[in-house]
């Protein structure tokens, strides 16, 4: 398993690259199978109960062609659509576009994890045997609020580049969003919805491809302007918590997370506090006297140093001669390992909830990788017996990109600036209505909570537009069943209070 944020050796489940089993994916197919496979959408008829509301829906696997930047097709993208047919007039009902990370992975995660008609139900014993992971009704779903569209981008999922255009022409930030917003536009205008309410939600480098689009959408010679855009997992500010050591800011940022952990793990002292008022203890100190600290470097009296390395230490379970001989820092990736060091547990890096053996070969795999196998597993179930998918073109989950260097960035030098706020905030001075939802879970190595505190405080973002969310769990929160049904409750209220706010 690998992450981008902080090691070159690779990405995480939908921030990117792993071994996905043939029983879904195994090479992709030719853009010659591409050119003759069908291209009819599959519409099947379903009802659900959602947030305790009936709703009679279809659920569409369609693809739709999309062209690059220059007008010709270049990709047949094919999405999975549910769209009520009993909830009032389609012009005034949202839709939800949701996209995953990678860079380029299938929507999978979402589709399965969080907000689809069904759901992955996963125990809350962390420990429980991967058998008794089930696929449900999930009650939790939107389409009582929202018609939703799952994305996935060329060669991931069904999508492919149509002959003629390479895989490679998206493997760039720029074209990998003008590749969606195009999408979303397609969809629009063969479902007759320009006028519906519009959001867009991706997670991890989702989100950044979330403000690619949402300033593509706008800049386009007829405007598309979203209502809403929710980041989860968010990761638009990365150069800010990338895990060099001489990067103070993310030490910062990253303590939260770090304490959150040393929480959840025993390895803290509560002293009566809730968890809350724990966190909001290390937010302050960490923006005070852990960021002037640190600032200081080895100017810092003695005195000052050893007081702040206890502090740290009665904070998130690390000693505090660690903090002593290591400039008051520890990385997110080095406090996997040293945490339960001790017990010879390593923690997971997209949820460090959970643990596995260390090895003397380092880090290892990630324990919260366990998760995954159920994706695949139950996203291949439910996409033959309950969508009726037959083609023989394999669904595929592997990202096409292997490394950060495969990807283009935008930026041509190491001064370069990572732009992705100010995309959304140029277009929020375009479009009013727009706000923005931050979601993060507690346990996340990758995506930490201090970060999308930072990133909103940073963002330039009207502070009145944006919304922070918190929840249990890691990068994938939703699959602690009372976070999917918090993230689906704030869901709903953003939207809906959108909706009042646009006079809808």
């Amino acid at each position: 398993m690998k992450n981008w944020l902080l090691l070159p050796a690779a990405f995480a489940c939908h921030l990117g690259v792993a071994t996905t089993p043939a029983a879904l994916a195994s090479s992709p197919v030719s853009q010659a199978q591409i050119a003759s496979a069908q291209p009819a959408a599959i519409v099947t008829q379903h009802v659900g109960t959602f947030n305790g509301k009936r709703v009679v829906y279809s659920a569409l696997v369609e693809p739709i062609d999309v062209p690059d930047a220059s007008g010709k097709p270049a990709a047949r993208l094919v999405s999975f659509s549910y769209v009520a047919r009993d909830q009032g007039k389609p012009a005034n009902r949202p839709v939800l576009f949701l996209f995953n990370g990678g860079p380029i992975t299938p929507s999978i995660w979402l589709h399965m994890g969080s907000v689809g008609p069904k759901r992955i139900a996963f125990p809350d014993d962390l420990a429980a045997d991967p058998s008794s992971y089930k696929l449900v009704d999930n009650a939790y779903s939107l389409l009582d609020v929202a018609d939703l569209v799952f994305i996935d981008p060329a060669s991931t999922g069904y999508s492919r580049t149509l002959p003629g255009t390479p895989p490679e022409a998206y493997f760039s930030v720029d074209s990998d969003a003008q590749q969606v917003s195009a999408f979303i536009v397609e969809w629009l205008k063969r479902h007759d919805r320009m006028q519906s309410p519009k959001y867009v939600l991706g997670e991890s480098y989702g989100t950044n491809r979330a403000a690619a689009v949402t300033s593509q959408l706008a800049a386009r010679p007829e405007p598309v302007l979203l209502d809403g855009v929710v980041l989860f997992g968010q990761a638009l500010n990365i150069v800010e918590y990338v895990q060099r050591s001489g990067n103070i800011m993310s030490h910062v940022v990253s303590l939260p997370t770090l304490a959150a952990l040393g929480w959840y793990h025993g390895k803290v002292e509560k002293n009566g506090r809730t968890f809350e008022a724990f966190l909001d203890e290390v937010r302050a100190f960490a923006r005070t006297e852990y960021l002037t600290g640190l600032v200081q470097g080895n100017a810092l009296d003695v005195q000052t140093r050893e007081r702040l390395a206890v502090r740290l230490a009665g904070y998130t379970g690390i000693p505090a001669g660690y903090f002593r001989v290591n400039d008051l820092k520890i990385s997110k990736e080095r406090f996997r390992a040293e945490l339960l060091k001790e017990r010879g547990l390593l923690l997971g890096r997209a949820d460090a909830r959970y643990t596995a053996p260390l090895t003397e070969k380092g880090l290892g795999p990630d324990p919260s990788n366990i998760t995954r196998p159920a994706f695949e597993q139950f996203m291949n179930q439910y996409v033959r017996e309950h969508l009726k998918v037959t083609w023989d073109a394999p669904y595929v989950l592997d990202s096409p990109i292997k490394g950060i260097d495969e990807w283009d960035w935008g930026g041509s030098t190491p001064f370069s600036d990572w732009p992705y706020m100010s995309l959304i905030g140029k277009v929020m001075e375009q479009a009013p209505q727009l706000r923005v939802m931050m979601s993060n879970g507690y346990f996340d190595t990758m995506t930490t909570i201090g970060a999308m505190e930072y990133a909103a405080v940073q963002s330039g973002w009207p502070k009145e537009r944006v919304s922070l969310a918190y929840y249990e769990g890691g990068h994938m929160a939703y699959t602690v069943e009372r976070s999917a049904r918090k993230f689906a409750d704030d869901l709903r209220a953003f939207m809906q209070a959108g909706q009042h706010e646009g006079g809808r």
